[in-house]
């Protein structure tokens, strides 16, 4: 029972009672095991000289006590021989130096043996983290939106990031402190019985009170690790929604009760931790007087055995080697059994996501369209998040070369659906969509995106220069033809403005520039990709009128040429499409040209006069 047992000191605890460890329980444990073991089938030779190098340490360890009781034993005949001679005591090569130099080597290659399968299991953590990682980068990119519609980002961000770090960081550890510890508590009992079984009994009797004790502590401390946890993710909430609404926290003149909304959050959240951390730090002094109480027992039936000739002065002192010795890992025990527990749980969630169903894989032999013409045709194409509930049934339309195709509807209308079909981003569930008469299910997904241009109402723009930003569909792009494609853009006028230029560093939600010309970025960048087939998504939605006409002119200079595929809110920005298709609930109820669609007095007309009354 040390007072060194890190169960008992202030860094083990703070670790032990982590608000954010979850001590979650896999579901297939078995399952997820054989799993693990296939995915580091490159390391079964590493693991095994792990295994041997962990048998060696506990062996040493357990024998180094027993061999120091030898050698004290032997030094103490030799002292009393020596005071009853009334001669020098002496330590020679013969009486006990080879004896205390071999200990010392018992000691060496306990290091040894040690660092080895310390540096052997970090390394095989990283070289594990390493594959998940890039197994799991790779499934990102071929996993279905559907998988991120039904998952929050949240969610696929904690796979990606928390589950591999703690599974990660328990592996690294975990393992060997696990085998070690079971390894020296039952070398260590052993030895102990052997020496005295009264010794070994109030040993166990004591230790059980301290783990038991410990697990009252533990409950107590999640309970309220739980709630500060809570707390704390609400001050964080409030924090960044005072942060990121702040604009309108002034104009409505709110700072005020924004303030001591987070006050009040602040307050619950350091009521919730000052109870946590007392239960933390009351830990240590319990624990250690049961500690205190039990060695002290220890001690005084070891001196009463010790002058009775029960025990000899060496076996006393290597008792309470083992005492020391054996109190840590089995203290540490049950911890690692609920981290290793934990780790497997996440590694369980992340093998979940690795085994989701993936997009279908490209053809062996695709069909092959290079700059396209721009015909495009639906025939017949049905659709549906789920294969029982088909959002869409029957729709058929074709674009000619050159023509620019309006899509209009209500919100939810399946107007960005269609869209998303026509890029492969979701695969119809019935009919087919020919690009330049090819079917695109025919097309590898690069080859069929590499013909069409994306202009969305959400702007995304990623940290780096304004260049790079507008050369991301083209990293190899020269500097004139960026510049070409700004002025297309109507936005080399305010890259000019800007310090440095076209080498302006971008943040990473673009904030130094207004939302206005974030969109003017992103048609530039499209602009330079020179795509056969356009797909504007309200790309003036963020715009001044001003700035919509000028774009209006470089998207009609855009567009010549090439088919166009617009969705608008905004039906005065679509009056000279060659063709309309007006949604609703997934359907074409209505299409043709706005002379047409007027004259019909349907669901388009409707919507144009209700814009225009």
């Amino acid at each position: 029972m040390s007072e060194n047992n890190k169960e008992l000191s202030g860094e083990f605890s703070n670790d032990f009672y982590d608000s954010d460890m979850e001590y979650a329980v896999p579901d297939h444990m078995g399952k997820t095991l054989k799993r693990l073991w296939k995915s580091v089938d490159d390391q079964h030779k590493r693991l095994m000289v792990v295994l041997v190098s962990v048998i060696f340490y506990t062996l040493f360890s357990v024998a180094a006590p027993l061999y120091s009781a030898y050698i004290v034993d032997l030094l103490w005949s030799s002292i009393k021989e020596a005071a009853a001679n009334k001669t020098a005591f002496r330590v020679t090569w013969i009486n006990g130096g080879r004896d205390i130099f071999c200990l010392l080597m018992i000691y060496a290659a306990t290091a040894v043996f040690y660092t080895l399968q310390s540096y052997l299991m970090s390394s095989f953590a990283e070289r594990l983290s390493l594959r998940l990682r890039t197994e799991i980068s790779g499934k990102l990119n071929r996993l279905p939106l559907s998988y991120f519609d039904r998952n929050k980002p949240g969610a696929v961000l904690s796979r990606a990031t928390n589950d591999l770090d703690k599974m990660s960081e328990a592996l690294q550890s975990g393992i060997l402190k696990l085998l070690m510890a079971a390894g020296m508590v039952t070398g260590s009992l052993v030895i102990m019985f052997r020496f005295s079984a009264i010794l070994t009994l109030i040993f166990l009797f004591f230790m059980g009170a301290a783990l038991y004790s410990t697990k009252l502590f533990a409950a107590k401390t999640l309970k309220y690790a739980m709630i500060r946890q809570q707390r704390m993710s609400s001050v964080t909430a409030l924090v960044e929604e005072s942060y990121s609404g702040r604009v309108i926290v002034k104009s409505f003149n709110q700072e005020t009760n924004s303030s001591l909304r987070i006050h009040e959050a602040t307050k619950e959240l350091a009521e919730a931790s000052k109870k946590a951390d007392f239960i933390v730090n009351a830990i240590n002094p319990a624990i250690r007087l049961i500690n205190r109480f039990g060695q002290i027992i220890i001690a005084v039936t070891a001196g009463w055995m010790l002058i009775k000739g029960r025990l000899t002065v060496g076996v006393f002192q290597a008792f309470f080697q083992y005492v020391n010795q054996s109190a840590e890992p089995l203290t540490e025990l049950a911890y690692m059994v609920n981290t290793m527990q934990s780790a497997l749980a996440s590694l369980e969630r992340i093998y979940e996501m690795l085994d989701e169903e993936e997009i279908a894989r490209d053809p062996e032999k695709p069909a092959v369209v290079n700059g396209a013409e721009g015909n495009v045709e639906f025939q017949n194409v049905q659709f549906g998040y789920s294969p029982d509930n088909l959002l869409m049934r029957g729709i058929s339309f074709s674009a000619r070369p050159g023509q620019k195709i309006a899509i209009v509807g209500s919100t939810g209308a399946g107007k960005t659906t269609l869209i998303n079909l026509l890029m492969r981003f979701y695969e119809v569930n019935g009919g087919r969509i020919l690009l330049d008469g090819q079917d695109t299910k025919m097309m590898t997904r690069e080859n069929l995106r590499s013909n069409f241009g994306m202009v969305l109402q959400d702007t995304w723009l990623f940290e780096g220069t304004i260049a790079e930003n507008i050369a991301y569909g083209r990293p190899d792009a020269s500097r004139s033809e960026i510049i070409a494609a700004a002025k297309a853009a109507r936005v080399d006028f305010f890259v000019r403005t800007m310090p440095h230029g076209y080498d302006t560093i971008l943040s990473n939600d673009a904030e130094n520039i207004s939302v206005g010309q974030r969109q003017l970025l992103t048609i530039a960048r499209v602009v330079l990709c020179n795509p056969a087939v356009l797909i504007l998504d309200e790309a003036t939605s963020s715009v001044d009128t001003r700035t919509e006409m000028e774009i209006g002119k470089a998207m009609k200079a855009l567009m010549r040429d090439r088919t166009s595929f617009v969705i608008a809110h905004r039906l005065s920005t679509i009056m000279d499409a060659d063709l309309i298709l007006v949604m609703k609930n997934g359907d074409i109820i209505e299409q043709g040209n706005h002379r047409s669609l007027i004259k019909a007095k349907g669901a388009y007309a409707d919507l144009y006069y209700s814009q225009f009354a």
